[in-house]
């Protein structure tokens, strides 16, 4: 058995032209569109990137117990899983977060890794005085970084296919291993080359704009037509190094034996809601709903939807089950395998958010946002035995505060550390945060008039209790959102 997963960042469905899309160039896409299963019901599960790949490793949702960390000692991990069983995992990726102290633990879990450099503000090439501030080195590093990648087989989404490839023709004819191909792209900055940035001209004369920042708009119609066309290109580029990919799949008739996946961790709004980005703001579909392919030679289903609700949660059951391995007990995601082949329905609602945000259900037809009930977002804490954030360790501040709790349901009789959790004094973020929504997806595609309905937000309360519970919530998250934590309450 083998098995591939093609991951890109920040990947918005609606830039896809078999999700709709009229006028981004992606054929490859499309391509892959007729020789797989397209997801149209697909979503996240825990924001943002290191939380998304926690779930992808562990098959439950993170965001209720803490934030961005790394992989904990208690965590299942699907390639650990898969390794012992025999299977070759091997990771290769531009995502830098891995090497960075919140996502440390990930890639060591891989038989074999292989790390490519550069994207982002990813501390890379040397220039002595040119990057100085502590608190703000992501762009001019940026600068630095962009010197040394003035075509675009240097850039390092070229480069991680470019791997991805060496490692298909070494061992297209071996069995028993799982690729995992990551790029950081479409991710901001949205850097490409003047070749697919000239696909999608638009008269504009200003600075150049590729990296928005997590804030409310306050550019003009050009400027926001801008940061699109460069996030299109981007979008562009990614489709030709898919292509590269379907094409190896072709050249080495790996369509009959291999399964592959291709998704993305979340999506990114691009001036919807009047908002850039993502994190700060309420998970919209541009964010939530998420592209999904997959081509399941078991089932050999391509050129099909489904419509069926399925999260990043699913994943690693999925690719368990293709290889004949079981899943573990905490493992809460389902194996695909039945919804490939005939659609077959894997869960009636599902969860997504962030750690300290709204928390989210669907139904596939309804989204309910519940924001917290006190203004400030109280009580939450972080359970974690590995306290780092994103890039940092948590401060000795922070962990004179912490006390250490009782094992929880899934931490495999460890007790963890309890962490009061920093919260936002953004006065520009914090109501959007605080805000309860609901919205017909049927009705309201574009999300943009909230529905005032007792009865089916009521009956959404239910589904966000129930699955709270069945994730083993802590009990302070219901009383943040100010829920009675029994489902019946809400019938």
């Amino acid at each position: 058995m083998r098995a591939i997963l093609l991951m890109f960042d920040s990947l918005n469905r609606r830039y896809l032209p078999c999700y709709g899309n009229t006028w981004v160039q992606a054929p490859n896409f499309q391509r892959l569109a007729e020789r797989s299963v397209v997801f149209d019901n697909a979503y996240v599960g825990s924001m943002p990137c290191m939380p998304a790949r926690r779930e992808l490793h562990t098959g439950r949702y993170n965001f209720l117990h803490r934030s961005w960390g790394p992989l904990e000692p208690f965590d299942d991990s699907l390639p650990v899983l898969l390794r012992q069983q025999g299977v070759h995992c091997h990771l290769v990726s531009d995502h830098q977060h891995y090497w960075e102290d919140g996502g440390a633990t990930y890639h060591q879990r891989y038989t074999t890794w292989e790390a490519i450099r550069g994207q982002e503000g990813d501390r890379w090439k040397a220039h002595v005085g040119e990057v100085t501030a502590l608190n703000d080195q992501l762009r001019p590093q940026d600068r630095v970084n962009r010197q040394y990648m003035p075509t675009e087989a240097d850039q390092p989404q070229s480069r991680t296919i470019a791997e991805a490839l060496a490692f298909l023709e070494r061992n297209h004819e071996k069995d028993n291993w799982f690729l995992h191909v990551e790029t950081f792209d479409p991710h901001e900055p949205f850097f490409t080359q003047q070749h697919y940035k000239a696909l999608y001209p638009d008269g504009y004369g200003g600075p150049d704009l590729d990296w928005p920042e997590y804030r409310r708009v306050d550019e003009s119609e050009d400027e926001i037509r801008r940061y699109r066309h460069n996030y299109a290109a981007l979008v562009t580029m990614c489709d030709t190094n898919l292509g590269r990919l379907l094409d190896a799949m072709d050249r080495y008739d790996m369509w009959r034996d291999t399964m592959l996946i291709v998704n993305t961790d979340h999506g990114f709004l691009l001036g919807e809601h009047d908002w850039w980005a993502k994190c700060v703001m309420p998970f919209y579909s541009e964010v939530a709903h998420m592209p999904l392919f997959i081509w399941d030679p078991r089932a050999a289903q391509a050129g099909v939807r489904r419509s069926a609700l399925v999260q990043t949660i699913d994943l690693a059951p999925t690719l368990l089950d293709y290889f004949g391995v079981a899943a573990p007990p905490d493992m809460q995601g389902r194996a695909l395998g039945a919804t490939v082949a005939d659609d077959t329905p894997v869960r009636e609602a599902g969860l997504f958010g962030i750690h300290g945000g709204q928390v989210n259900v669907t139904d596939g037809r309804y989204v309910y946002m519940r924001g917290p009930a006190a203004p400030d977002n109280s009580p939450l804490y972080d359970y974690t035995l590995m306290p780092t954030h994103m890039r940092g360790l948590f401060t000795v501040e922070e962990l004179r505060r912490a006390t250490l709790h009782e094992p929880l349901p899934f931490t495999k009789g460890a007790p963890v550390l309890r962490i009061p959790a920093a919260r936002s004094d953004n006065p520009d973020v914090r109501p959007a945060i605080l805000d309860t929504l609901l919205f017909d997806l049927l009705a309201d595609p574009r999300q943009e008039h909230p529905l005032q309905d007792a009865e089916i937000e009521a009956r959404m309360c239910a589904h966000l209790v129930r699955l709270m519970l069945a994730n083993d919530a802590p009990p302070e998250q219901f009383t943040r959102l100010g829920l009675t934590p029994d489902p019946g309450a809400y019938s």
